[in-house]
């Protein structure tokens, strides 16, 4: 069965499990966004990954305990939900579908539709 978000999304290959360490994000950039990619066990998560509140990369700030936290405001989220801990963060992080297929990490975004 096709769901609509088959239709409107696409897979984009990211980086190799080998590149990713628990204790070190990896930021890439897919179709001008920017994504935070965190390994937390086996399991890979993909965060936006500019802190809502002011610009900063989420991904080289401390990540602790399936937390990551801003490296220039102390904003924290957590990792697996995107939800925001603390009130300087004032939104939650948008989070992105992951797979890992043969060691290569993939993560999927909405087709931007050309006028939308």
């Amino acid at each position: 069965m096709t769901t609509g978000a088959d239709i409107d999304s696409h897979w984009h290959e990211v980086a190799t499990l080998a590149q990713l360490d628990p204790d070190f994000p990896v930021g890439v950039e897919v179709q001008g966004q920017k994504i935070g990619l965190f390994l937390l066990g086996e399991t890979v998560h993909a965060v936006e990954d500019v802190c809502p509140h002011a610009y900063a990369l989420l991904s080289q700030g401390f990540q602790e305990d399936g937390v990551i936290e801003c490296p220039l405001h102390a904003a924290r989220f957590d990792i697996a939900s995107g939800k925001c801990l603390t009130e300087i963060g004032q939104r939650d992080l948008q989070c992105f579908p992951v797979r890992v297929q043969q060691g290569r990490v993939q993560l999927q975004l909405p087709i931007t539709k050309a006028g939308a």
